[in-house]
């Protein structure tokens, strides 16, 4: 078996952190610290769709709300 075919067999979840940045996980594997489960499950694709799906604002959370704050000012 081959590592592509390994890594098409296993299952994935998007785990998102506290700046609300997103990746993927082996659902297998227990999610590292700073990391929670974003609620999706699927194989790589999907997973990888999901977060093209949700993750509309690359920046990270505290820029988002410093820039928030600078623009209220």
């Amino acid at each position: 078996m081959s590592w592509d075919d390994r890594e098409d067999a296993t299952i994935f979840r998007v785990v998102v952190n506290y700046e609300e940045q997103y990746s993927i996980w082996p659902v297998d594997r227990e999610i590292p610290l700073g990391w929670r489960d974003a609620g999706k499950q699927g194989s790589k694709q999907e997973c990888l769709d999901y977060i093209k799906e949700v993750w509309t604002d690359m920046r990270p959370l505290s820029l988002r709300k410093k820039m928030e704050a600078m623009a209220s000012q």
